[in-house]
């Protein structure tokens, strides 16, 4: 991993116009990607993960989604300005996604060489000999046994291991600067999913390829991620290096999440952690921590305001009045002193 930047997101929000209202899927979200970098883009159902990933590749579904706010800088250029032109020559090719559940990431209909060669002669340029050529090579990297002879099937006559298999190999036939994997082993069993992220992380530190892996898997990330970015109901909570994280979680969230992982050192008669409640609904949220109502910690400003982001000399930072002391005071005060005088808040 080096210091240079490959991409920077900056005060990224997507909003859903629906007519409940309108909902903050992403609301705020800053990160950046470094090369040879692998991110973990970690939290619950709902948190805005998938959201955010689909609207740094600008593939949020228009109408009801809407990138309102932000910029997306792929090497110091705004992929949200980029002509669609320019867009498709990026998304595959510069920058690969692999989607949520190999099960239906494929399309049934195609051989499975049909829809590798062809991304590799839009993108690489190739014609169709030599592309057949890469994209068996990528097969037999991926792990896909026969890969001359297979290459040439149906999605449906592959087990679901050897389909995200496939996924992998196409996502990287082209040698894209960064892979994006949503949940890159969803419905595959453990066995399975162990070799995938192995398959992963051989492939593209071989190829120098910068990722992000976005999971609910805490698991995943201490495996795979150098950095990790918590997120809550459209907003990161808490981000840093991975060992970091781990060893000593400052938001409540992330504590939370950490301890409901199993662990071989428990007792057995122990009960796993269970964080209370349910995660916000995130349309016209309030301004306040949205994770209060759940959180054993809360004071009475975290009901009022969302809170500062506060950073420590490493760079591990969190949203958490916890940490910001003295504002909190200063709210406590001007709370007593206002119902003192008869005040409203």
């Amino acid at each position: 991993m080096t210091d240079e930047v490959i991409l920077d997101v900056r005060d990224l929000r997507t909003y859903f116009h629906t007519d409940a209202g309108v909902v903050k899927a992403v609301d705020g979200v800053t990160f950046k990607l470094n090369k040879g970098e692998t991110l973990g883009i970690a939290g619950e159902s709902g948190s805005g993960k998938s959201v955010t990933n689909l609207s740094i590749m600008d593939l949020v579904p228009n109408p009801p989604g809407k990138i309102e706010h932000g910029e997306v800088l792929f090497h110091g250029e705004d992929i949200l300005k980029m002509t669609d032109r320019r867009k498709r020559e990026i998304r595959g090719n510069k920058i690969s996604m692999i989607f949520q559940d190999p099960m239906t990431s494929l399309n049934p209909f195609l051989r499975i060489s049909t829809q590798m060669i062809e991304t590799l002669q839009l993108h690489q340029h190739l014609n169709k000999s030599d592309a057949k050529a890469k994209a068996v090579e990528m097969l037999k990297a991926a792990g896909i046994p026969a890969a001359e002879q297979r290459i040439d099937d149906y999605p449906h006559q592959f087990s679901g291991g050897m389909r995200q298999r496939v996924m992998i190999a196409m996502g990287l036939s082209c040698n894209p600067e960064v892979l994006i994997a949503d949940e890159p082993t969803s419905a595959l069993d453990v066995t399975i999913q162990a070799q995938i992220l192995d398959l992963m992380k051989d492939l593209t530190a071989r190829l120098g390829t910068s990722v992000i892996i976005i999971t609910h898997s805490l698991g995943v990330v201490a495996g795979m991620c150098n950095t990790v970015v918590i997120m809550y109901a459209g907003r990161i909570v808490e981000r840093g290096m991975t060992e970091e994280i781990f060893k000593d979680p400052k938001h409540p969230y992330t504590v939370g999440l950490i301890k409901s992982v199993p662990r071989l050192d428990r007792r057995v008669e122990d009960r796993l952690f269970s964080i209370p409640g349910q995660p916000p609904n995130v349309i016209d949220l309030p301004p306040c921590c949205p994770f209060y109502p759940r959180c054993n910690k809360a004071k009475e400003i975290c009901k009022k305001m969302y809170p500062p982001v506060h950073t420590w000399p490493s760079g591990h930072s969190t949203s958490c009045w916890l940490y910001e002391q003295e504002q909190a005071g200063s709210f406590t005060s001007e709370k007593a002193e206002k119902n003192e005088t008869g005040g409203n808040e």
